[in-house]
């Protein structure tokens, strides 16, 4: 039997892991100077994290360190228990080498349990999704090999599009040069944001506009969308609640049969993108 492990980048809310008794890793993030553990929402007051940020406080996150990794998993496998861990996108931060390091302890401590990662080669909800439909199948019983044979294929059809509102969060994270922060803020450039199949974030066009940034989200979703999935459609923001709402009224005059569910970006992937950041996640055809 295994314990059921997912960590709080995949941005699922906490209800959603104490209603499938997942077992949750935090990330941390700091701002005003104090580190912080990101809960899901359970006790964290989004609403003013952003605000902090729009205030000029700056928001940085962290990788774990193997110590961590060894609390969370070692308590699981001295019961006699294996561990299941369904993980956001290795290519995006340092923090799993020190995760691997802890494994080989592990094993080489407790060779007759099995510790089976999988890397969804994603972030936010798009881990997320793949992770609750993980647990639920888990839950049922199914093996651990079953699910990561399920999560291989299913990882293939989750799609992740997002704008953020702002550059300078780019630009603080390196990712766009001072000087294109500034052309683009000037001209109200919105970069259009996806995750590759390498587990990467890469940018596919700019627009101008936060209509223009909708008109295209809302084109991707019309176009891919599995009109017979029984998936959710999430969209979500970072305190943006707003023009979420308004992706939402748009999904839904497309005629198409769908669930929608709203869920806010948290302070890690927030320090990232900012404040203002609307994205759209859903099972592709």
């Amino acid at each position: 039997m295994s314990v059921f492990f997912t960590d709080t980048d995949c941005e699922m809310f906490y209800t959603d892991a104490e209603s499938l008794g997942i077992n949750v890793i935090g990330m941390p993030y700091t701002i005003k100077g104090q580190e912080h553990i990101y809960d899901f929402g359970k006790n964290t007051n989004i609403k003013d994290f952003f605000d902090d940020m729009r205030n000029g406080e700056v928001a940085t996150t962290s990788a774990l360190n193997s110590q961590d990794y060894l609390n969370y998993f070692e308590p699981v496998l001295q019961k006699g228990e294996d561990v299941l861990y369904v993980h956001f996108s290795s290519n995006l931060s340092a923090t799993f080498n020190y995760m691997n390091t802890a494994i080989d302890i592990l094993k080489e401590k407790y060779p007759e349990r099995k510790i089976t990662v999988f890397d969804t080669l994603n972030i936010s909800l798009g881990g997320g999704i793949q992770a609750i439909e993980a647990a639920k199948l888990h839950n049922s019983g199914m093996s651990d090999e079953d699910v990561v044979k399920f999560l291989t294929a299913f990882r293939e059809k989750i799609a992740v599009y997002f704008y953020v509102d702002s550059l300078k969060y780019l630009k603080r994270g390196g990712r766009i040069s001072p000087a294109s922060a500034v052309v683009g803020s000037l001209l109200n450039i919105k970069p259009i944001l996806t995750v590759s199949n390498e587990g990467k974030i890469e940018k596919l066009c700019t627009v101008k506009g936060t209509k223009k940034a909708l008109d295209f989200l809302i084109d991707k979703f019309e176009k891919e969308y599995n009109n017979d999935s029984k998936y959710e459609v999430y969209i979500i923001d970072a305190d943006n609640k707003e023009v979420g709402d308004q992706v939402a009224e748009r999904i839904r005059n497309t005629g198409k049969d769908v669930s929608i569910r709203r869920l806010p970006i948290g302070p890690v992937i927030g320090a990232h993108a900012g404040p203002g950041t609307i994205g759209i996640i859903f099972v592709k055809a």
